[in-house]
C-alpha cells in the first residue's frame, strides 16, 4: 500500500511516522484527554520512551499500517488499523488519535475517509471495527462519516479512568460474505 495518502482538508495528509516526529508527537499525545479516549497501550504521561517506542513500531507494523495525520506539515494525530490473525486476519482494528489543539476542525474524519477509503479500493481487509468508549460520540460520528455502521454497546466492557464503561462498536464491511458449503457438500468433496 502506498503510504502518502492525500484527504479532502487542505493541508492534511497521511504519511509514515518519521523520526523528525519525535517532538510533535509528544506534545500532542501528551495530554490527559487524549488519553482518557484511547486503548491501555497508549501511555500516559506521554514520555520521549515513549515515542522513541512507537516510532520505532510504527517503522515496522507488519501487516498493520500505522500512518501519521500531517496538518499544514506537522504530525497532529495517528491513524492506522490493526491486522487480525489467524481465522480474523480478514479484520483488522481500525482506530485514530489527534491532539486536542486539532479537534473539531474535521481533520480526524477526513484522514478516516481516506484511509476507508484505500482500504475498501484496495481490498486489504474484508472488514475493519472501532471501539469507541460511551463518553466518545465525537469519535462515533467521525466513523460514521468514514461509512461505519453502529452494530452494538459491549455493556461494562471496559474499565478507563477510574470508570466501568460500555464501549461501542462500530464495523464497516468491505469484503462480501461467502456462505460456506453445507454437510452435504463437504461429505461428497472428502469422497
Amino acid at each position: 500500500m502506498s503510504v502518502h495518502l492525500t484527504t479532502d482538508l487542505a493541508g492534511c495528509v497521511l504519511r509514515p511516522w518519521r523520526a523528525a516526529d519525535r517532538d510533535d508527537l509528544i506534545r500532542e499525545a501528551n495530554n490527559r484527554k487524549v488519553w482518557r479516549n484511547m486503548t491501555h497501550t497508549f501511555p500516559h504521561p506521554y514520555t520521549e520512551r515513549d515515542a522513541d517506542l512507537w516510532l520505532a513500531i510504527a517503522a515496522d507494523p507488519g501487516a498493520s499500517i500505522q500512518l501519521a495525520i500531517d496538518f499544514e506539515g506537522r504530525a497532529v494525530g495517528g491513524i492506522g488499523v490493526i491486522a487480525g490473525e489467524g481465522i480474523f486476519a480478514q479484520t483488522a482494528q481500525f482506530g485514530y488519535w489527534l491532539g486536542e489543539a486539532h479537534w473539531g476542525r474535521g481533520i480526524a474524519s477526513a484522514a478516516a475517509r481516506a484511509l476507508v477509503d484505500r482500504l475498501a479500493r484496495e481490498r486489504l481487509f474484508a472488514r475493519l471495527e472501532a471501539q469507541v468508549f460511551q463518553w466518545n460520540p465525537a469519535s462515533m460520528r467521525v466513523l460514521e462519516k468514514a461509512g461505519f455502521e453502529r452494530e452494538a454497546v459491549l455493556r461494562c466492557a471496559a474499565s478507563k479512568d477510574g470508570y466501568l464503561i460500555d464501549t461501542i462498536l462500530y464495523g464497516r464491511v468491505i469484503g462480501r460474505s461467502q456462505r460456506p458449503p453445507n454437510e452435504s457438500a463437504l461429505k461428497a468433496a472428502a469422497g
